[in-house]
């Protein structure tokens, strides 16, 4: 019998990342395949997890954060928060523009955060994005007005788990990258990718280890 060789990978790369268990497995992988991710693993002990809460209140937190700082996006959230109650599709398209602008969300993201309720609310399923390939949920979700790759693969990264993404196009990531492996200069998206292309099927936990680095080296909690 001839194995399959893919066969595998294919499979690593419909699965979830749900425990600190699958960070575990996912990092003995990561050295294995790439020794020169080892002394990185040993020095950004522990890699947190970071999961959090999918659906249309996920990805509309992850809007809310695109662009600013931690703590503005931490502020800006909290307001909105208080000002829909519960964040869902309804509650979304109910409020009004002085609502919104009293959260200090950007007219840009206002029409993001409607355009993703609306697609919601005709039947888009975020949580189903977990049962497809991660390059086919991307672009589905590029399909929705005000959603790029960032926040795309970082929606299914850590509100869905998906196992297999790297947000090449991360700041954070390109530094860490870039200062893990010598570079003079900060890698580009393209550069990154490439590089990343060689930790799959776990390039879901080679992204949280390497924003685990940039926080270590750089004494930065910055997630992304």
């Amino acid at each position: 019998m001839v194995r399959d060789r893919n066969a595998g990978k294919r499979d690593a790369t419909l699965r979830t990342i749900n425990s600190d268990a699958d960070i575990d497995e996912g990092l003995a992988a990561l050295a294995a395949c790439d020794p020169r991710l080892a002394p990185i693993i040993e020095q950004s002990r522990p890699v947190p997890l970071r999961r959090t809460e999918g659906g249309f209140h996920g990805l509309a937190q992850i809007i809310v954060s695109q662009q600013i700082s931690k703590t503005a996006a931490a502020s800006i959230w909290a307001r909105t928060t208080d000002q829909l109650k519960a964040i869902s599709p309804e509650t979304a398209l109910a409020a009004t523009d002085d609502d919104f602008r009293g959260c200090g969300l950007s007219r840009p993201k206002v029409r993001t955060l409607r355009a993703v309720a609306a697609a919601c609310d005709a039947g888009f399923d975020l949580d189903g994005l977990a049962a497809l390939p991660a390059e086919d949920a991307i672009e589905a979700m590029k399909c929705l007005h005000g959603i790029g790759p960032w926040t795309a693969e970082v929606y299914l990264l850590f509100c869905l788990g998906h196992a297999d993404i790297f947000p090449a196009g991360d700041l954070a990531l390109m530094a860490a990258v870039g200062d893990a492996f010598g570079h003079a200069e900060r890698p580009d998206e393209k550069t990154v990718r490439a590089i990343a292309g060689n930790w799959s099927p776990w390039r879901g936990v080679a992204a949280r280890l390497f924003w685990r680095y940039y926080a270590v080296t750089r004494r930065d909690a910055t997630p992304g």
